[in-house]
């Protein structure tokens, strides 16, 4: 038996270090421990050998298990290496200067975002940004939304854990939970408390919500939203900006309507659709893009305002969705993959 083992042994030694591809491997292993395999074999041998002797043959033939083992394990790591050594191509010199590149260019949604921001500048809207982490107050409290609502959830919302503290955003309540804003409209509470009306903002900024991620869906995603408050502004001054902001965007063919709605910041609330089937990529008469309203007076009067005076409009929507509209994307994914291929057709 010893000199059996030896014998295999010395067979797969000499087998498996010529082999150089992984299939080749997998043919080997089998043919040495699969079920049919020669030392598979010899172990089904244990059976015919006497009782006394079967303790000295076992240990030999464990033995000669872990050798054949370690055989195998030695030659699949050499072609493992081996495999990842060609994928990486030859060596390089990482002290040498990269070669150049080209000239870098700006991101779609960025293009998206600063061509909204210019064209409400032209309306007399001033760029706002706030933080990315915030309190349920700013999010969610200021905005009349109640503490039962769905979107305060946490399998809607990123809240962090309540040991979690950050010095440049202040609690406003105390108790409060840190979480990443849901939206933008956590900007428009921030700068009427800063301030009396007149206002006129426009906060673009990134936003997070649980979602799975899908074509049309993202857990980060970018929103654009807008505030104007003022005397005597109605939901034909709404209506009348969001003509203007898709027309300079999509062109002058570009028709909007609004559907009612609910949200809990505004009231009257609406859903924004447009139509702009002169767009490559555009099969639909209508299609949503955002939402709307009046502010509800009970807003104003968390932020100290007089809504008996004060009257103002918001609306927001998602960066991504224009650029997907304005380019012709038909994934969002495609946005977040850092895909050369893709950025390079936007220099």
């Amino acid at each position: 038996m010893q000199d059996t083992l030896n014998a295999l042994l010395a067979q797969a030694r000499t087998e498996l270090a010529a082999l150089t591809a992984r299939a080749d491997f997998e043919a080997a292993k089998a043919r040495y421990v699969g079920p049919n395999g020669a030392f598979t074999a010899l172990m089904k041998q244990m059976g015919t050998v006497p009782k006394e002797q079967r303790p000295a043959v076992g240990k030999l033939v464990n033995e000669a298990k872990a050798r054949l083992q370690a055989e195998l394990d030695a030659a699949l790591a050499r072609i493992g290496e081996a495999e990842i050594a060609a994928q990486l191509g030859p060596a390089i010199d990482p002290t040498l200067p990269s070669p150049d590149a080209g000239p870098g260019s700006y991101h779609p949604l960025t293009l998206v975002r600063e061509e909204m921001c210019r064209i409400l500048r032209k309306a007399g809207f001033s760029v706002v940004e706030g933080p990315e982490v915030e309190t349920e107050y700013y999010c969610f409290d200021a905005l009349n939304t109640p503490a039962d609502h769905p979107a305060r959830d946490a399998q809607d919302t990123f809240y962090f854990p309540e040991r979690a503290r950050f010095g440049n955003v202040t609690k406003k309540v105390p108790d409060e939970r840190y979480l990443l804003r849901t939206h933008t409209s956590s900007v428009q509470i921030r700068t009427m408390l800063k301030g009396e009306p007149p206002i006129r903002i426009v906060s673009p900024g990134r936003v997070y919500r649980r979602d799975t991620s899908d074509a049309t869906h993202s857990a980060n995603f970018h929103q654009i939203e807008c505030l104007y408050v003022d005397r005597d502004v109605t939901v034909r001054d709404l209506k009348a900006l969001l003509d203007y902001v898709f027309a300079s965007l999509l062109g002058k063919d570009t028709k909007t309507r609004f559907r009612p709605h609910y949200f809990g910041y505004t009231e009257p609330s609406f859903e924004v659709d447009l139509s702009a089937q002169h767009l490559p990529k555009v099969n639909k008469e209508w299609i949503e893009i955002g939402g709307c309203g009046m502010v509800d007076p009970a807003v104003f009067e968390g932020v100290g305002y007089d809504p008996a005076v004060w009257s103002g409009y918001a609306f927001g929507m998602g960066l991504e969705r224009l650029a997907m509209l304005l380019y012709g994307i038909d994934d969002i994914r495609y946005f977040y993959q850092n895909d050369l291929r893709f950025l390079r057709q936007f220099a």
